[in-house]
């Protein structure tokens, strides 16, 4: 805390929001569900033991997160996958071991979400996920970030499994909400946080209805796929996305680094036309 009882500033250490990042959220989203599949259902380590391991692992990816003095793009997409296959163990553990059910667990899950954002405006006064320049209004975006990626399983296997629209059709509703969420973005004036918010919630379910139509029977309306293969394939490409999307970087950084060093060194269309 700063003299003025102000928490000390710290880098912006979050990704910036573009179309990569919504590319890459559904891929580490799908992952996760997959994943935490594998990991609880496939291996038999149970909903409960699951929920506790991949917890514990959000919290050592969270702590070297927090403990980084900048952003970091394979550490902030480990985080947000552990956030993601910690939210499957966790939905399931709440629905399925607890007996909560989807829509209860949903419920919940919801009320907790806007408890975490509400807490977050007070302490901040804002919800701009371009504006983390606090490690206390980090901690939030991660907490929130955990409760959303728990809500959209939840809300997934609701609509997946209870509402018995089946996860190709489930997929395509929640595809039609994200489109809808961009068209208001794109043609409206509505709060560009809430926008935020709902787009992030909604990617969820998407990824986690796409993980289930991979593995799941064909009986049960999924590809069958396994959650093995599955999360390796989806491993895969989450890998190849970070890797372009650091070699873009690099590519476009490096003209303006060569024509500072023009510039500094009076060579170059700057140099020259002095």
């Amino acid at each position: 805390m700063s003299e003025h009882g102000t928490p000390p500033a710290v880098a912006n250490k979050v990704a910036a929001v573009t179309l990569g990042f919504w590319i890459l959220k559904i891929l580490a989203t799908t992952l996760g569900e997959t994943g935490g599949d594998w990991l609880t259902m496939t291996l038999g380590l149970g909903y409960g033991p699951g929920a506790l391991l991949l917890l514990g692992l959000f919290a050592l990816t969270l702590l070297a997160q927090l403990r980084a003095s900048g952003f970091h793009r394979g550490l902030y997409w480990s985080v947000i996958l552990s956030t993601s296959t910690a939210g499957t163990a966790m939905s399931d553990f709440l629905d399925r071991t607890l007996g909560l059910g989807y829509l209860r667990g949903a419920l919940l899950l919801v009320a907790l979400l806007g408890g975490v954002l509400a807490a977050w405006y007070h302490s901040e006064g804002h919800l701009s996920v371009q504006r983390i320049a606090s490690r206390r209004a980090e901690g939030f975006y991660w907490m929130a970030i955990l409760v959303s990626n728990t809500l959209g399983t939840a809300l997934g296997d609701f609509l997946a499994d209870s509402s018995g629209l089946g996860f190709a059709a489930s997929a395509e509703l929640i595809a039609a909400v994200i489109a809808a969420t961009a068209l208001a973005y794109r043609f409206t004036s509505v709060s560009r946080v809430l926008l935020f918010w709902i787009a992030f919630v909604m990617t969820r379910p998407f990824g986690a209805t796409f993980g289930d139509l991979l593995t799941k029977p064909a009986a049960h309306g999924g590809l069958e796929l396994g959650t093995g293969g599955a999360s390796l394939v989806l491993a895969v490409l989450l890998i190849a996305g970070l890797l372009v999307q650091g070699r873009g970087r690099r590519t476009l950084s490096a003209p303006n680094a060569r024509s500072r060093r023009g510039r500094a060194g009076g060579t170059g269309p700057a140099g020259s036309a002095r």
